[in-house]
């Protein structure tokens, strides 16, 4: 007889309780996914260069009307508890001293992929849409392509469309601020 295995499902308080027991260290590069604790994969040069260049470009377009988180953590639901790689957020006297934003703050999140980004369409796309986060930049760096996600939805964003060279593209919460694409591609 084969027993059947149950898998213990962390809670956003119990993933900080590991943390603050030092169970999980400040250095771990590690994220909550539905109840999982999920090790992140190690920031390449290609990566982080995109990092650079989008919170400079961030900075410029959207710092007077919006708090730019970088690769910080955002609730999304008791279980779930993911580092995007920017979030712009509505702006709290306190920059979110007392508690995390969850997707009622989100303008929009960003990921940033090169060998991660079928996994980050895959799992982590879905779960902003079944929060509500109103809009998604998934940055593919090795197809130097941006997908702006719209619309979400319990069974995903209702639109999706791929930027490229040469276009431009404006977060919904500042669609009079345009950013060009190759300023986040490079």
């Amino acid at each position: 007889m084969v027993a059947h295995l149950v898998r213990w499902q962390f809670t956003v308080d119990d993933y900080h309780r590991m943390a603050q027991a030092g169970i999980l260290g400040e250095d771990d590069r590690v994220e909550l996914i539905e109840g999982e604790v999920v090790k992140m994969t190690p920031i390449g040069r290609r990566h982080a260069s995109c990092v650079i260049r989008t919170n400079e470009t961030f900075v410029k377009a959207f710092n007077d009307v919006a708090a730019i988180s970088v690769q910080n953590p955002v609730v999304l639901d008791q279980y779930t508890e993911p580092q995007p790689d920017f979030a712009l957020l509505r702006r709290q006297p306190d920059f979110y001293a007392s508690r995390l934003p969850t997707p009622a703050d989100v303008y929009l999140l960003v990921e940033i992929s090169d060998k991660t980004v079928e996994a980050d369409r895959r799992v982590k796309v879905p779960l902003y849409a079944k929060s509500h986060v109103t809009e998604v930049w998934l940055v593919d760096v090795e197809q130097e392509t941006i997908t702006v996600y719209r619309d979400p939805s319990p069974d995903g964003y209702r639109t999706a469309r791929v930027a490229r060279r040469g276009e431009h593209i404006a977060p919904l919460a500042f669609s009079d601020r345009p950013i060009a694409v190759s300023d986040v591609l490079g």
